[in-house]
């Protein structure tokens, strides 16, 4: 079999939108030439990949099959050009690494400068996700290497420990919680929050637990880092949930107190995870080996 790579990069668009004319639009192909392209792919595999239904397409068995190894083949085919491009400008390789919030903010700076300093010729990209989403982006082929909460990754993904993540409750001194060893978080769901902006990982995390709960927490402030919800809990503005590493952090000078939160889900273990540490590319080995030296 010979797969036109314009083909897959059409027919991926196509299940995406559930709509062979929006598909040829994501792609920039005409819609008569974008059904004669599906019609071909289906006449040379001999087997019938969408399902025309009122409102667009569906994929079959055999559709669905093919569109999680033409994800694989167009991320494969994108990390050459990334590849290349970097021997094309001096670099020698890139690494794109996923990893959610506390990762990115608490762990990976330091560890990644050390990394960096030794490979000169290496470059990494860091892209924030929810360990949901890092888990979806490693088994679909999406992604090669993240970094993520253990509880999301399915069977299938390789792992290494990494570092415990637990998320803990902060709060003003003077607040009543302020003297409590541990606390359940939906004993506070109620209270005015300070958070992370909308867009990051763990706000997504906390708002989908206070959702299970029926509540929607009430945020008086968002802000883009932990220090500043540091302090906007010690001047009182209201409670947050963060990493206990930059509670912990914060409290050494600020006015907050640390309290444990009893739900199961507050008690993360961070991992390393890829569909195959050996199927990585050499310079992703290398920056999983350096992870591995460094996990605590």
């Amino acid at each position: 079999m010979r797969f036109d790579l314009v083909d897959l990069q059409l027919f991926v668009a196509v299940a995406e939108t559930r709509s062979i004319t929006a598909g040829a639009a994501r792609v920039h192909l005409a819609l008569a030439s974008a059904s004669e392209r599906i019609k071909g792919l289906e006449a040379a595999l001999g087997i019938a990949l969408l399902k025309r239904v009122r409102r667009g397409v569906e994929l079959t068995s055999a559709g669905e099959s093919l569109l999680d190894h033409a994800r694989i083949v167009l991320h494969n085919v994108d990390a050459l050009r990334g590849d290349l491009a970097s021997f094309a400008s001096g670099a020698r390789a890139s690494v794109h690494l996923l990893a959610n919030t506390s990762t990115i903010s608490e762990y990976l700076p330091r560890t990644l400068a050390a990394f960096l300093a030794e490979h000169p010729r290496i470059s990494i990209d860091v892209e924030e996700r929810e360990s949901a989403e890092i888990a979806r982006a490693i088994a679909s082929g999406a992604a090669d290497l993240g970094l993520a909460a253990e509880h999301a990754l399915p069977e299938g993904i390789e792992r290494i420990p990494f570092s415990e993540d637990r998320l803990v409750l902060v709060v003003p001194r003077q607040d009543e919680l302020a003297s409590r060893r541990q606390v359940d978080f939906r004993d506070v769901v109620n209270r005015d929050f300070v958070g992370l902006i909308t867009s990051s990982a763990l706000h997504a995390h906390v708002s989908g637990h206070a959702a299970k709960l029926g509540a929607r927490l009430r945020f008086r402030a968002r802000m883009n880092n932990f220090d500043a919800i540091g302090q906007m809990v010690a001047d009182g503005i209201g409670v947050a949930v963060m990493p206990e590493i930059a509670a912990r952090r914060c409290a050494r000078s600020m006015k907050i107190a640390v309290v444990r939160m009893r739900d199961s889900w507050a008690d993360r273990r961070l991992a390393i995870c890829a569909r195959s540490f050996k199927a990585l590319p050499k310079p992703a080995q290398q920056l999983v080996e350096h992870l591995r030296k460094s996990a605590r």
